[in-house]
């Protein structure tokens, strides 16, 4: 991987299970955290003490809703403490415009039908094609990495192979 990204922990993980975010992403991830953590779980255990205090545990189908519930919360507190232990922050301030790299805003013109388009390179979890912004492990934004102003870029993707010629790149 390029340089310009430094290591948060890596929990003695294998390289492909690092996850590359921005700031802004590692914040919500964390914020989303906090929330499951501080607002849910507590939630979760009032739902099961209200539940317990019904009586017979076997036949209440409230107090078996409300453990399943706090069973899915856990797993899914435990995926993002999971992938925030595991990330990698993108140091944002050794980015250039120089050849397409993550976290460029891309400029590309489709050489079949002359067609425009902008997209920011992001990392796999921040992707959202609805804002432009494409995934940095995307076939097109594979083919696109590296390049210069100017280069053509030929991307393989299910649909067929496309020409790409790269227009502009900005932070």
């Amino acid at each position: 991987m390029p340089e310009f990204f430094y290591f948060l922990n890596n929990g003695g993980k294998k390289m492909s299970d690092k996850i590359y975010l921005t700031e802004d992403g590692l914040h919500r991830l964390k914020e989303e955290l906090d929330h499951l953590r501080l607002i849910e779980r507590p939630s979760i255990s009032r739902q099961i003490a209200e539940a317990r205090d019904k009586g017979d545990l076997s036949e209440n189908a409230e107090y078996s809703a409300a453990k399943e519930a706090q069973g899915m919360l856990e797993m899914k507190i435990a995926h993002l403490e999971d992938k925030i232990a595991n990330s990698r922050l993108i140091d944002e301030s050794r980015i250039d415009i120089f050849s397409v790299q993550v976290l460029n805003r891309v400029k590309i013109k489709n050489r079949a039908n002359d067609m425009v388009s902008e997209y920011l390179l992001v990392p796999e979890s921040e992707a959202n094609l609805k804002e432009g912004k494409l995934a940095v492990n995307s076939p097109i934004a594979k083919g696109l990495l590296g390049k210069k102003v100017g280069d053509v870029a030929e991307v393989t993707v299910p649909s067929g192979t496309f020409t790409f010629e790269i227009i502009g790149i900005s932070m």
